[in-house]
C-alpha cells in the first residue's frame, strides 16, 4: 500500500512498535525524562532557542491556540491567504471575535510579499500578520522569510501555520523572526495524528499577557508552567510521545539539512513524472511544495474516478481536491516517510491508470 496523502501520512517501523508499548505515570520519572528529551530535540528542527511546547491536539487545535493565546477579541489581524488553511486560520481568529482583513491571493499562486506591504502600511492597527508555510490544498510553499520580514519591518506579531511543512521544509523560525509557530505529528514527523507543537517567542509571550481572547485547555502559560516540571496540564497523548521519540531520533541522525534536500529532490522527481506524463501542475513550479504536488487531470478524466481506480487495483492512496477544488484536482502528498522508490511506485501505477481510463501523452 501507497499512501500518498498530505497527512496522515505512513509511520516507519520503529515508530509503529513504539506505539504498542505500555503506559506509564505521566506525573512520574519516565514521562519527565521522555518530554525533556523530546522538548530538547523538537527545537534542533524548530531551528529555535524558544520556547516549544506539545499539546494533546491536531493540527487545527494547534492553530487555535496560536490565535487565543496571544490576541485579544477586537485585535485586527491580517491573514495572508492563498488555499483552504489559509482561509482556516483566518476564520479561527474570526471565531474569536478578531477583526480580521483577509489578503487573499490567487489559489495556485504564492502569496506576495510586496502586497503584504502595502496592506500593513495602509492599516497601522494591525498587531498581528497569519502565515502559511505550505498551503497543502494547492501544493504552494510561501516564501516565509520573506513575508515575515515584511511583517517585522512593521513591528507586527508573525503566526505561521506549519502544519504540512515544519519538519520537511526549512523554517528557520529564529532567524526569521516568527513568533509563534505550529505544526503537527501526522505530517512530516511520521507519526499518528494527536500530538501538535508549537513555538513561542519572548515578544508572543509579552503579547500573552494582555490577551483577552478565553481559553482554557489551550491556555500556553498553563502548559508553560507545567514543562517546568517536566509535565503536561492534562493527560498527554502518551503514545504519541513514544513515537515522536523515536521519529525524532530518526531525524536528527538523518540531519535537518538532508531531510530538507531529499523532500527537494522528491518534490523535483514527483513533479517531472506528472509533467512527462502529460500532465499539468496547478501550482506554479517556482513555488511548488516539496511536500505535496497538486494536479489536473487530463480532460475528460475525472479524477475522484481516477484515484478510485489507483485505490483499488494499484493500492495507491492520493488526496483529491478540497472546497472550490473538489473534482477538479488530485494530489500527491511525498513527506516524512519517503524516498525516491516510493514516489517511482506511484508515477508507475498512474501512468498504468491514465492509461487504462483512456488517457495516452
Amino acid at each position: 500500500m501507497q499512501l500518498r496523502i498530505p497527512g496522515p501520512t505512513p509511520c516507519p517501523p520503529d515508530v509503529l512498535q513504539s506505539l504498542s508499548k505500555q503506559m506509564i505515570n505521566h506525573r512520574g520519572k519516565e514521562f519527565h525524562e521522555l518530554i525533556q528529551k523530546v522538548t530538547g530535540q523538537l527545537k534542533n528542527v524548530f531551528q529555535t532557542k524558544n520556547d516549544v511546547l506539545i499539546l494533546a491536539s491536531v493540527g487545527t487545535g494547534c492553530m487555535e491556540a496560536a490565535i487565543v493565546n496571544f490576541l485579544s477579541p477586537g485585535d485586527k489581524v491580517l491573514s495572508v491567504t492563498n488555499g483552504v488553511f489559509g482561509n482556516r486560520f483566518a476564520d479561527i481568529a474570526q471565531q474569536f471575535g478578531a477583526d480580521v482583513q483577509r489578503l487573499s491571493f490567487e489559489w495556485g499562486k504564492p502569496d506576495d510579499p510586496d502586497t503584504v506591504r502595502k496592506a500593513l502600511k495602509a492599516n497601522p492597527a494591525i498587531k498581528a500578520v497569519l502565515i502559511t508555510q505550505n498551503e497543502s490544498s494547492t501544493g504552494v510553499c510561501n516564501d516565509v522569510k520573506a513575508l515575515a520580514s515584511v511583517a517585522k519591518e512593521y513591528n507586527k506579531l508573525v503566526l505561521v501555520d506549519a502544519v504540512s511543512g515544519l519538519g520537511a521544509i526549512d523554517l528557520k523560525t529564529d532567524a526569521w523572526n516568527c513568533d509563534v509557530v505550529v505544526t503537527a505529528s501526522q505530517k512530516a514527523w511520521m507519526i499518528p495524528p494527536g500530538i501538535a507543537m508549537i513555538s513561542i517567542s519572548p515578544e508572543a509571550w509579552i503579547a500573552n499577557n494582555s490577551a483577552k481572547m478565553p481559553r482554557y485547555y489551550f491556555d500556553l502559560k498553563r502548559v508553560k508552567k507545567s514543562l517546568e516540571i517536566n509535565e503536561t496540564p492534562f493527560t498527554p497523548a502518551i503514545t504519541n510521545f513514544y513515537g515522536l521519540d523515536v521519529a525524532l531520533n530518526m531525524m536528527l541522525k538523518e540531519g535537518i539539512e538532508n531531510i530538507f534536500s531529499r523532500h527537494t529532490r522528491i518534490g523535483k522527481l514527483t513533479r517531472q513524472g506528472v509533467k512527462e506524463m502529460g500532465l499539468s501542475l496547478f501550482a506554479d513550479e517556482s513555488s511548488a511544495s516539496n511536500t505535496v504536488t497538486a494536479i489536473y487531470p487530463p480532460e475528460g478524466i475525472n479524477p475522484d474516478t481516477l484515484r478510485r481506480v489507483l485505490r483499488e487495483k494499484y493500492q495507491v492512496i492520493l488526496s483529491g481536491g478540497q472546497q472550490d477544488l473538489s473534482g477538479k484536482i488530485f494530489r500527491i502528498g511525498h513527506l516524512g516517510w519517503v524516498n525516491d522508490d516510493d514516489i517511482k511506485v506511484t508515477l508507475k501505477a498512474l501512468k498504468e491508470a491514465l492509461s487504462e481510463s483512456g488517457f495516452n501523452k
